[in-house]
């Protein structure tokens, strides 16, 4: 089966890797920089140099680009992949976007008479490197039957929960509970520095509680360390809580405490932390 996989970032480069290692594939990348599809180039793709040449020949098309407005330049612009696709062919957006826009995408791929999964992932940098992410899915079950080989290649669990959109919408919960849960940690275990309890200790304790998110236990470790090399960076949680905002306004469902964490997040973004992880919001918090 020929796959083609576009957006080679932090956790696409790390999926498609994952695709190559399946010898019953053929593995054609592209991203708009070039240095990603060169490292997998000699991993055993094959590289192409652009989106809709690397479609041409696909059965299978996976994106992981970085917003709403990158996904629509690189599948529907002027030269969008999606025009490229060979009729019947299916393409899985693993891209984080809001459920409106993703049920928009759906319907220009019926258009297009290409068939469509809603395809975003929970899980970071690890989890994709060693094929341990989470697929939420929404689609046609028979186009999730399809690929469910090539989908266990790189994640661990597959929900499907409803028809195209449902996938992004179910990630728009997923995320916003990351997000507050890094901020509600963050600012408790500051208090807890305040009132005399080590950092070395609050990382190593706080975690381990029943009251804590069990991803903390990984974001304690970089705190510690004050490593803040991005597994999620924390420009794109930002980016994310944006989408949640706008899919709530969308919903007219009012999201007091997620707006006041996207408001944190956009000032440490501001403040330089962008490209770090988002646990980085202990360190923009601790500077305040």
């Amino acid at each position: 089966m020929n796959v083609a996989f576009i957006g080679l970032g932090i956790m696409g480069s790390r999926m498609a890797r994952n695709l190559i290692n399946d010898s019953s594939l053929t593995v054609t990348v592209f991203n708009r920089s070039p240095e990603p599809a060169q490292a997998l180039e000699e991993a055993g793709a094959q590289r192409a140099g652009s989106a809709a040449a690397a479609v041409a020949d696909a059965d299978v098309v996976y994106s992981m680009l970085t917003s709403p407005e990158v996904v629509e330049e690189v599948a529907f612009g002027d030269q969008g992949f999606v025009a490229a696709m060979n009729k019947d062919a299916l393409w899985v957006n693993c891209s984080t976007v809001n459920p409106s826009y993703t049920r928009q995408c759906a319907e220009k791929a019926r258009s297009a008479g290409i068939r469509f999964i809603d395809g975003p992932v929970a899980g970071t940098r690890m989890p994709a490197e060693t094929g341990e992410l989470t697929f939420l899915l929404g689609g046609e079950e028979d186009d999730i039957n399809a690929v469910r080989p090539q989908l266990e290649q790189m994640g661990k669990k597959i929900l499907h929960v409803g028809p195209a959109g449902q996938g992004s919408a179910f990630k728009m919960l997923v995320n916003a509970l990351l997000a507050q849960s890094m901020l509600v940690y963050s600012e408790t275990a500051l208090l807890g520095e305040k009132l005399g309890f080590s950092r070395e200790f609050l990382m190593d304790t706080l975690p381990g509680l029943p009251v804590s998110a069990p991803f903390l236990k990984g974001k304690a470790g970089l705190i510690k360390d004050g490593n803040y090399e991005a597994q999620f960076p924390l420009e794109l949680m930002h980016k994310d809580l944006h989408l949640l905002d706008l899919t709530a306004y969308e919903e007219n469902q009012p999201l007091f405490m997620a707006g006041l964490a996207k408001a944190v997040y956009g000032r440490a973004n501001a403040a330089g932390h962008g490209r770090d992880d988002f646990a980085a919001i202990y360190d923009f918090l601790d500077s305040q």
